[in-house]
């Protein structure tokens, strides 16, 4: 069940998606959030202003595993604009984070970007968060914001 909370945390990092996206990168956001509903760390993704590993999955794994004890990095929750990648999933589990909310499926972008007529230029197969990190709990998409993410996808193919 998505609750209010969740809906805005999921918006914030839509909200960093679109400054990715701005700034000349992918359009994806996360945000880290404790077990008592309070934001800890968010990023972007800097995949061509830092490097090609730079999600913000990532970024927040590393900060929780640096700055949070195990077990409250078991309650935390990472809100994203979309589903985490094979690396991005391998990262959180390995961090020992809790519960994934992702607006947007890699389904649902391989699926943007067949109708926009782009083909993938992924060097790794797109595999759900599940087939990574199996006992991670995961809620998404959200239907409703997935249509925001889905225009930042549109626009982010336009300026290639």
């Amino acid at each position: 069940m998505i609750t209010d909370s969740d809906r805005q945390h999921l918006r914030r990092s839509v909200e960093l998606a679109a400054e990715a996206l701005a700034a000349g990168d992918e359009p994806f956001g996360s945000v880290l959030v404790d077990g008592d509903g309070n934001a800890l760390h968010e990023d972007r993704n800097r995949v061509n202003t830092v490097d090609a590993t730079y999600h913000p999955e990532i970024a927040v794994a590393r900060w929780a595993a640096k700055n949070m004890t195990p077990e409250a990095r078991t309650k935390a929750v990472v809100y994203t604009s979309g589903e985490h990648c094979a690396m991005c999933s391998a990262a959180h589990a390995w961090a020992g984070l809790g519960r994934i909310v992702y607006v947007s499926s890699s389904k649902q972008l391989g699926e943007w970007m067949d109708e926009m007529g782009i083909a993938s230029t992924s060097p790794i197969k797109s595999l759900s968060i599940q087939d990574v990190a199996p006992n991670v709990p995961v809620e998404g998409p959200i239907a409703g914001l997935d249509d925001d993410v889905k225009e930042l996808q549109r626009r982010a193919q336009q300026k290639n």
